[in-house]
């Protein structure tokens, strides 16, 4: 796949771009600091199950759409009665706690570089406002970032990877998707996007039936691929 081929990138966020789960579990240590390490994997796990439990029945219409900053404020407080904690402000801060996600050492840098040619578009199952606020904790560079709120869904729903396809002004076929869960890139697939399905230690990796159009260790290697291909500047 050559540059001339990409009009503009797509990416995804959480787990892509941020270390989700090392914010969550700094959220956690906050909210119960004498938790010891297998207690705080235990209300990660207690955590990341809601999230997407509760998304996946917004899906299939089972209950009616929340926002991520919902759906966060619930987990937040299971985590706290498995945690014992009942202090309401200890609550709300780890509620707030997926706005502060760490960026991959390689993704500030691999943004600037891929910015200097093309559109950069983020797409995130984050609300709008949680969304602002990790954009800016993390120091991530975009021409767009898009909030899956704005579909009243949430990936993997087609309506959501449209949302990119509208903004770009573009055809599918001229969009590069990267994300490092695989589930995010069959569904942008479906619709006719490229795909680069990007190696981190949280993601979903690829099956061997997948057939993405690129597999990078990281966005340095992802910008070198394109370079190769077309000229990509560093």
């Amino acid at each position: 796949m050559s540059e001339s081929e990409i009009d503009a990138v797509v990416f995804d966020v959480l787990g892509t771009l941020v270390d989700e789960p090392a914010g969550v579990r700094a959220g956690m240590r906050a909210l119960a600091p004498s938790l010891d390490a297998p207690g705080i994997e235990r209300l990660l796990s207690l955590w990341q199950q809601h999230i997407e439990g509760e998304q996946r029945r917004v899906l299939d219409g089972a209950r009616p759409y929340l926002a991520s900053d919902a759906l966060d404020r619930e987990a937040a407080r299971l985590v706290a009665d498995a945690a014992g904690v009942d202090d309401p402000a200890a609550v709300a801060a780890m509620a707030l706690s997926g706005r502060r996600l760490p960026p991959w050492p390689d993704t500030v840098a691999g943004l600037a570089r891929l910015a200097e040619r093309f559109p950069l578009i983020g797409l995130s199952n984050a609300s709008r406002t949680a969304l602002l606020g990790l954009n800016a904790h993390a120091g991530l560079r975009w021409h767009q970032a898009l909030s899956a709120e704005d579909a009243r869904t949430y990936k993997p729903d087609p309506a959501v990877y449209r949302l990119a396809v509208a903004v770009s002004g573009r055809p599918p076929e001229r969009l590069l998707m990267v994300a490092a869960h695989a589930w995010d890139l069959r569904a942008a697939q479906s619709l006719g996007l490229r795909t680069a399905y990007v190696s981190r230690p949280v993601g979903d990796p690829p099956t061997s039936a997948d057939r993405f159009d690129l597999y990078a260790d990281d966005l340095a290697d992802l910008a070198d691929q394109l370079d190769k291909a077309g000229g990509l500047s560093r």
